[in-house]
């Protein structure tokens, strides 16, 4: 059966991507992000995962604001980035698990989650600066990928239950999957930020680690907020703390946590590195 070992929560700003192509991953202004990510490094060469489940928020290179789904997931075998400006180079074709794709998208539906199946997508920064994060140098990518989508920017936007409960959904999906693999989970963007409007650069610290303390010990906290409670204390863009939450739902077992970093600023954003590990619990106890 499937395995979900781990799971990452990341910032996702275009200004990462650019950073990286111009090698800044030891200037100060960056060295404390970048650093964040060298025990995710040893990790993942530790524990080897199959597969890569990325869930994020689109930023219009799939979907834009004339077709909006709330939730979309990609069922390709392979998917391609594009030019997005920015200064980010643009990233060579990711690995899909079509396989694996649809047997969520049918689960998530028998679940009674109305799910967008997309056999052609083109992931974003949301998707490939966290992989690029991940297994930085431009290799080829160790891992299959299943792009999971979610609405940041329409409203009316899924509010934190609703993406908790898809989460725990996906997870669900993931370990009644047949095949002996190792899943790793991404949650990617945010924490607090404000691109524009009166409030543009607002961040808000201890907000931000209450949700990091939340994410470890009481997700359920995070699924209690609103969406109105998150834009008012997290900003317009705050939102994208619900890909945080769902990548916390489908995580089904003990979650531990071996690395956690905060790091202000990061173009105006709380920039935050999480890498929470999953231990199954036993069935027979699950099921008491």
């Amino acid at each position: 059966m499937a395995r979900i070992i781990g799971g990452l929560t990341t910032s996702h700003v275009p200004s990462i991507g650019k950073a990286i192509a111009q090698k800044q991953q030891q200037d100060p202004y960056w060295k404390p992000f970048f650093d964040a990510f060298h025990p995710v490094h040893d990790w993942l060469a530790r524990e080897k995962p199959d597969v890569a489940v990325v869930i994020y928020n689109d930023h219009g290179l799939n979907n834009f604001l004339d077709k909006m789904p709330t939730f979309a997931i990609g069922a390709a075998h392979e998917y391609h980035n594009a030019d997005e400006g920015w200064g980010i180079p643009v990233q060579k074709p990711f690995k899909g698990d079509a396989k694996l794709s649809w047997h969520i998208i049918e689960n998530l539906v028998a679940d009674e989650f109305d799910i967008t199946m997309c056999q052609e997508v083109l992931v974003d920064h949301a998707f490939t600066l966290p992989m690029a994060l991940m297994y930085p140098g431009g290799q080829d990518w160790p891992v299959r990928t299943v792009p999971v989508m979610m609405n940041s920017v329409q409203h009316p936007l899924p509010n934190p239950r609703r993406c908790y409960k898809l989460g725990q959904a996906i997870g669900k999906a993931i370990e009644s999957y047949p095949e002996d693999i190792k899943v790793v989970l991404l949650g990617t963007g945010g924490l607090s930020h404000q691109l524009d409007g009166e409030r543009a650069g607002f961040i808000n610290k201890p907000f931000d680690l209450w949700c990091m303390d939340k994410m470890l010990n009481d997700p359920e906290a995070l699924a209690r907020l609103s969406n109105h409670e998150i834009v008012e204390k997290a900003g317009s863009q705050g939102v994208e703390l619900m890909t945080w939450i769902a990548m916390r739902g489908a995580m089904q077992g003990r979650v531990t946590q071996i690395s956690s970093t905060y790091h202000v600023p990061i173009s105006n954003t709380g920039g935050a590195v999480m890498l929470l590990e999953n231990h199954p619990v036993p069935r027979a106890i699950a099921a008491e």
